[in-house]
Formats: C-alpha cells, structure tokens, sequence
C-alpha cells in the first residue's frame, strides 16, 4: 500500500510504513519503505534514522546520496558535504555518484558558494555527447548551477541538451504511456463455427448439414449407418427362396398374357383377310 501511495499521497503512505513497521521492524524492506516514504513526505529526520537503520541492516550503501539530502533538509549542509567525501561515497555506482553530486551542489547552494556549487557537479559522467538514464537531471542541475554562479548564457545550452537526452531514452514527456487492460484476465475461447458429435449430429448453435471449418476444409456429415437388424424388416419382406419363387411365378404369368395377347392379335388378323 506504502508503494501505490507514495507519488500521489506520500503522507498516507509514511503513515502505512509506519504501522508496517511497528510489526516487522527487523526486516531490512520494511526500514526502505519507512526511509523513502518519509523522504517524499518531507519527514527528513525520520527518513534519516531510517536510511542509517536500513543501512546498518543490509550493509547497503544506495541511499547514501538521500542521507546526504536529508541534512540539507535538516539545515545541515556541512554534514552533506561530509557524506560526499566519504570513503563509501567514491565506491558508489555512476547512477550514485551523480545523485551525491546533486546533493553536494546543493549543499554548496545552500551556503552561497555558487562557484563551488559548478565545481561539484562537473564529474565525468557531465557529458553531453552521452546520454544515460541519469543525464537530463544532471543536465539541468548543472544548468541550474551555472544560472546562479551568473553564467545564464552557458546555462541554455545545458537545459536544451537535457530535453534532447531525454527525447532519445524516452523520458519524462517523451516517455511511452502506459496502458492499462482492463478487461478481464481469463478470455473466453473462441467457438468452432462448425462442430458435429460421434453420431454425426450438430452442434449446438448449428442447422446446416455441412459448413466450412476455419482451416478452409470442409466438414461433411458422415451417412448414419443402418443396422443389419433393420434392413428386411418391413411388412413386405420374404425370405430368399420364397421370393425369388414369387417373382419365377409373376414373369411365367406376364409370358402367357403376353402370348395370348399376340394369338389374339393374329386370329384376328386371320379372320379380317378371308373377309
């Protein structure tokens, strides 16, 4: 809850830190929360306390430029400045360094030596060929820097050179949108268009005897099979013999009417002549 809450109401989220540290105040994470939730809510003693409590835990010196801010909160720009030069501020990664020199150069405003405050941030990672994810804000310190030495005309420049390096990694108003989905997780698969069962019966949904699957090949009822059982069993049905005996006497029958019908045929024929 600390995370969701920190951008939008750090308050809130210090105090869910808080109450989570009341319960697993041992653990390492739990100290982090508390530290940067009080950090974004303006509590820089307590952040403090919870940084160097987080440190001595993890042996983890990351928060090591945040310490340093917290004294500049605190009215305490000496003690930044302190941390800047300390043994395990050098050993810090170039991410690190770039924060301890942001802080040191704000130390160094804070007690109004403007120069010095230049002199903090030109670091080796101050290069404006080169763009990394932590080169805008240092672009803009630096710009900041040279503004309030009396150097507005390099400061220009520098800001320029910040929104450049930020439109080539994506940052800041150059970053993607992020998109969220909110339909549900789970999708519903898709129904087969045409579907028939062991009997060669529909699916539900389809009427027509046949229709095209979504490969391009076409689905055909398979004939139902008529069972051995069910062939000859009609009213009309005979045995073989016996049929084929019907059917000897029905061909001898049409055989005499035809015979009859052509004597008829000739008698009469017969008869017409002698007439």
């Amino acid at each position: 809850m600390a995370g969701r809450l920190i951008d939008t109401d750090p308050e809130l989220a210090f105090q869910h830190a808080l109450a989570a540290s009341r319960r697993g105040g041992r653990m390492a994470a739990v100290r982090e929360a508390v530290a940067l939730t009080a950090y974004a809510a303006g509590e820089f003693g307590d952040a403090l306390r919870e940084f160097r409590t987080h440190r001595r835990i993890s042996g983890s010196n990351e928060y090591l430029a945040m310490m340093a801010d917290c004294e500049r909160g605190l009215g305490r720009p000496d003690r930044a400045l302190d941390l800047a030069r300390s043994e395990e501020a050098a050993e810090m990664d170039p991410a690190g360094k770039v924060d301890m020199a942001i802080a040191a150069s704000g130390a160094r405003m804070d007690m109004e030596q403007y120069d010095a405050a230049v002199h903090a941030l030109e670091i080796p990672q101050l290069d404006k060929n080169r763009a990394f994810s932590y080169s805008p804000r240092l672009f803009r310190a630096y710009a900041d820097a040279l503004e309030l030495a009396g150097r507005g005309g390099e400061a220009e420049p520098w800001r320029r050179q910040a929104l450049l390096a930020e439109s080539v990694l994506g940052m800041g108003e150059f970053a993607e949108p992020e998109i969220m989905d909110l339909g549900d997780d789970d999708e519903a698969p898709a129904k087969p268009r045409f579907r028939r069962d062991s009997e060669g019966n529909s699916a539900e949904g389809d009427t027509g005897a046949s229709a095209e699957d979504r490969s391009g090949n076409y689905a055909q009822a398979p004939e139902a099979a008529v069972p051995e059982s069910e062939e000859d069993e009609s009213d009309d049905a005979l045995p073989g013999d016996e049929r084929e005996a019907l059917l000897g006497a029905e061909e001898a029958e049409e055989s005499e009417d035809t015979a009859d019908t052509e004597h008829d045929v000739r008698t009469e024929d017969t008869a017409g002549r002698h007439d």
